[in-house]
């Protein structure tokens, strides 16, 4: 039996981190964490405790309330892939609304919210056999990953797949708005002080700006597979 390793994703926001690392888990036979959810779930509880909207942050009252927020990934067999709970209750459709959006870029700046979902995403993943994407899980989460990938796209694409996304959802959502979105966020995730989006040194640049999904996994899939086959 092959020894499992651990598939660390980085990139930007919309990049299709989360479909390509659940569809590369599932193949695999891999625990998928998606640590973007993590980060909106703790972002709707600060929205739901009034700490912060579009105009004021409560960053105090947030850390000092840390303690209460308790997230869980519980699988979904018709679905295929889990879904993320805060504080026993489904939130899965909530977090990828826009009014999340807006904000969590801000939530994930504050060093103890990042301190507490590292060391979860840790406990996660110590065992290997996991394919974790985010921002950070490369270059902090797991610095000895196996296989570690950065995802990029230019910022139009990014704003039209999420735009896509939405309206099938059924929100009403404007392109120009989600672009500027995803621009800010890339602000927001290349310049805080914790932990900033950028490349691990041994990771593989992958720009999907013009491929498409099964093209991508199939690359991806391809890398993974000839580290596993070197163990």
């Amino acid at each position: 039996m092959k020894k499992k390793i651990t598939i660390a994703i980085d990139g930007y926001s919309s990049t299709g981190k989360s479909t390509i690392a659940k569809q590369l888990a599932k193949q695999l036979g891999y625990i998928y964490v998606d640590t973007g959810a993590m980060y909106r779930a703790v972002t709707l509880y600060a929205m739901q405790q009034k700490f912060i909207d579009a105009t004021h942050f409560d960053v105090n009252s947030l850390i000092a309330d840390l303690d209460n927020i308790s997230l869980k990934f519980i699988y979904n067999a018709k679905k295929g892939f889990a879904e993320m709970y805060l504080n026993g209750k489904n939130v899965e459709q909530e977090i990828r609304g826009m009014e999340v959006s807006k904000l969590v870029s801000k939530i994930a700046t504050i060093s103890e919210v990042r301190k507490k979902l590292v060391a979860q995403q840790q406990l996660i993943g110590k065992g290997k056999g996991v394919v974790m994407d985010g921002r950070d899980i490369g270059t902090v989460v797991f610095k000895d990953a196996e296989l570690k990938l950065f995802m990029t796209a230019s910022p139009e694409k990014r704003a039209f797949r999420r735009y896509k996304e939405l309206l099938e959802r059924g929100d009403n959502v404007d392109y120009e708005e989600i672009l500027k979105n995803v621009q800010y966020r890339d602000h927001i995730d290349s310049t805080r002080k914790d932990s900033p989006l950028t490349k691990a040194k041994d990771a593989i640049d992958f720009d999907n700006s013009n491929m498409r999904l099964e093209e991508q996994f199939e690359r991806i899939y391809n890398l993974a597979m000839e580290i596993i086959a070197k163990k």
